[in-house]
């Protein structure tokens, strides 16, 4: 275990923290990228003549990609390192990027959009390479610090974007600004590369034993990964039969993409029994279990935290313009109130799980994100503007508090398969995303709000069943010997 004080010094740029401060400003570019659409929506829009179906279409297809992204980043990153997946996976994005800035259609904003989902799985990236350089008692605030303030670039989108646009002027404005996003990715994908490394000097970097799957170590946790990994494809299903319900996909190509995706499923299962086919025949000494139930309530938690706010994020601007009628400036910077909270909810949700305990911290959050969704569904236009920010900001402060106290726990449940684990959290992420917004085309923002107030309580039950980490993990380095990592 790396040695340090309990202290974390976050104005300093030496060490670990200089990784942080790199790692996290390389998630903020990705987000920043992922959501330069939602703030400009109004103005392309106008530009390209787009219905309310095809808006609708776009929102939810933007995170879509993510899902297997995530999954299969995962793996990269515990093969591969961070440092290398992480360049590749920023450079590519800047390229989609540009395809989507110069779009001419529907058809090809559709298809760029939902390819660049694929950057939201940087964020998987960044939480390896954080908990190979933090401690456990640090590992907490350090995420927090990397996942809020990173997250923020949705907000630094909504707040910056539309003023660019309109410094670039005329109908194209949008599409200058979407393209100077890619541009600042790509040269951020080289300073990245040559400024970081995957571990501190001397130590291990753990990887999976196996490739292709999860690894778990009962039977019992290897049925209960082939459940968890249903929702994954079931949401992209919800996404295909919305699709199809807007007119925008025909009967041939939904059955097309059913089956297709139904053969992803079965080609995932395979693998994952190939990696784990041995727990049927020989049990895994108990020094080397983990329990799998601390995934599958992780992910469920993030579902609800992190999928409620993709969702938000992506509809709130709209949601300003069309309920206070102000300008698409203004609504970018009501809407901006959301995301704001990232850079200090997230953080002090690790920070005080840290130092209170993880289960605590996820119950208390999710308590209070519940009462904020139910506060948000009684917004319309008759509140005072002021007041609809204030009430927007205290969900969020919860929602991102507990998306902090998620990622506080993942990267101590088995260190050589954090990207996995991390990556499997985060594509329920945007299952959640996919459901919400899903409702939100089939219904109102009143339902759409209450809808999630609703999950966080089923989300709450679930979370009273998540175990606090035991006091080591135990890994295996190449040469044989065993490795106790503390992570109490």
């Amino acid at each position: 275990m790396l040695a340090t004080s309990s202290r974390l010094n976050l104005f300093s740029f030496n060490g670990k923290t200089r990784v942080l401060h790199l790692t996290w400003f390389a998630f903020f570019l990705s987000f920043l990228v992922w959501f330069n659409h939602a703030p400009l929506m109004g103005a392309i829009r106008e530009s390209l003549g787009l219905t309310d179906a095809q808006v609708s279409a776009l929102l939810m297809i933007n995170v879509a990609l993510t899902i297997p992204a995530r999954i299969i980043v995962g793996m990269l990153v515990d093969h591969f390192g961070p440092k290398l997946v992480y360049s590749i996976l920023l450079s590519l994005a800047s390229i989609v990027c540009f395809f989507f800035a110069f779009a001419s259609n529907f058809q090809e904003l559709i298809i760029y959009r939902f390819l660049l989902g694929f950057v939201g799985a940087g964020f998987v990236i960044g939480i390896r390479m954080i908990s190979e350089w933090f401690p456990a008692r640090q590992v907490g605030l350090a995420e927090g610090v990397y996942g809020g303030w990173g997250n923020f670039g949705s907000a630094a989108a909504a707040i910056t974007l539309p003023t660019v646009a309109l410094m670039f002027g005329g109908d194209d404005g949008w599409r200058y600004a979407i393209a100077a996003t890619g541009a600042m990715i790509l040269m951020y994908s080289v300073v990245y590369y040559f400024s970081v490394e995957d571990t501190p000097e001397g130590s291990t970097y753990f990887k999976p034993n196996k490739g292709g799957g999860l690894e778990v170590t009962s039977k019992r946790d290897f049925w209960f990964c082939m459940l968890m990994n249903i929702p994954l494809v079931g949401a992209l299903m919800v996404l295909t039969w919305r699709l199809n319900g807007l007119g925008l996909l025909g009967e041939s190509l939904s059955l097309l993409i059913y089956l297709a995706l139904l053969a992803v499923y079965a080609y995932q299962s395979w693998h994952l029994f190939q990696v784990n086919k041995t727990v049927f025949t020989t049990p895994v000494p108990k020094i080397h279990r983990y329990k799998f139930k601390q995934v599958a309530i992780l992910s469920l938690a993030y579902s609800t935290t992190f999928g409620s706010e993709l969702a938000v994020v992506s509809m709130l601007p709209l949601f300003f313009l069309d309920t206070f009628d102000v300008s698409p400036v203004m609504a970018g910077m009501l809407a901006s109130g959301f995301a704001f909270m990232n850079l200090v909810s997230r953080p002090l949700g690790g920070w005080f799980s840290d130092k209170f305990g993880r289960r605590k911290s996820l119950l208390i959050t999710l308590t209070g994100l519940c009462i904020g969704y139910i506060a948000m569904s009684f917004i319309d236009s008759n509140w005072a503007i002021p007041l609809a920010v204030v009430v927007t900001m205290f969900c969020s402060f919860f929602v991102q508090a507990g998306e902090g106290a998620v990622f506080a726990m993942v990267p101590l449940v088995r260190r050589r398969l954090t990207g996995q684990i991390a990556g499997m959290v985060g594509a329920y992420g945007n299952v959640g995303a996919i459901v919400f917004l899903a409702v939100l085309s089939l219904s109102s923002p009143k339902i759409f709000f209450t809808l999630i107030a609703c999950s966080s309580v089923l989300t709450w039950i679930a979370v009273y069943f998540l175990d606090e980490p035991d006091q080591g993990m135990v890994e295996v380095l190449p040469d044989g010997t065993v490795q106790i990592i503390e992570v109490t």
